[in-house]
């Protein structure tokens, strides 16, 4: 049986990643394919504004978070069944944030430093790029979501 702690943290860990996860397939499914239908500079215009927004606080718990709370239980239950599974969720969400660090986020520095440039260069430049980069890591995060919601019952 896992101690109440690593329990704790699966709850939690179950909530973060669903959440995160969540908000990465939103983007996938709805946000990008009505941004895609934009003209060039309506599409710059918005992903610039969004990601200004995204890494406030509540973005950064969840970020943080889904790496965070899985770690406990991963740390702490070395004996348990579940651990293989809590291991695998960890994985892919570090594998996702390390896609998002050295894939998303330099692609948004680069539009965001384009602005006032030519917007029809800089979406060629980004969109193709930034949506491969993030299907993959919202596949990792849906993988993590279900390997903890696995774990957890």
């Amino acid at each position: 049986m896992m101690s109440p702690m690593a329990s704790l943290f699966l709850t939690l860990a179950v909530l973060t990643t669903g959440l995160y996860a969540g908000f990465l397939l939103t983007f996938l499914i709805a946000v990008m394919p009505g941004l895609a239908a934009l003209p060039d500079a309506g599409f710059a215009a918005a992903m610039r504004r969004f990601n200004e927004k995204v890494p406030g606080p509540a973005f950064l718990l969840l970020f943080l978070g889904v790496i965070a709370f899985p770690a406990v239980p991963v740390v702490t239950e070395t004996g348990e069944d579940t651990w293989p599974l809590l291991l695998a969720a960890l994985l892919c969400a570090v594998a996702s944030h390390l896609i998002t660090i050295a894939g998303n986020i330099p692609l948004n520095n680069a539009l965001a430093q384009s602005e006032g440039g030519d917007d029809t260069a800089a979406r060629a430049a980004f969109e193709a790029r930034w949506n491969t980069f993030h299907r993959i890591r919202t596949a990792l995060s849906l993988a993590a979501f279900a390997l903890l919601a696995v774990a957890a019952v």
